[in-house]
């Protein structure tokens, strides 16, 4: 099984010549955890291109965007979503994850 990947529309993730892009490492983590825990069976990928379409719809319609355009920052806080909602895990836990990361030193992107 493998993710079932948008070509083109809001969901399609950045390509050059045919390839993904990823301008840093986080960003082909997240993207793997994606396709891993689809190919798992954890989601559906139409639950998962839901939550990125709507993240990317949200952003766009924010009145002052806080953050500039990050398409992987959207795809996970899409995943996040995604797995709060099927309740792999909890808001609380991902909240808790994400602020201990956080503390971490510059350089430390894993």
């Amino acid at each position: 099984m493998s993710a079932p990947l948008d070509i083109e529309g809001p969901a399609a993730p950045p390509r050059s010549n045919g390839e993904l892009v990823f301008a840093e490492p986080w960003e082909s983590r997240a993207f793997g955890m994606a396709v891993t825990l689809y190919d798992a069976g954890v989601f559906t990928w139409p639950e998962f291109q839901a939550a990125l379409i709507a993240r990317i719809t949200a952003w766009e319609a924010a009145a002052e965007w806080d953050e500039p355009y990050s398409y992987y920052g959207l795809w996970l806080a899409a995943l996040e979503d995604v797995l709060t909602s099927v309740r792999v895990v909890s808001t609380d836990e991902v909240s808790t994850r994400a602020r201990s990361l956080a503390q971490r030193p510059p350089g430390h992107d894993h």
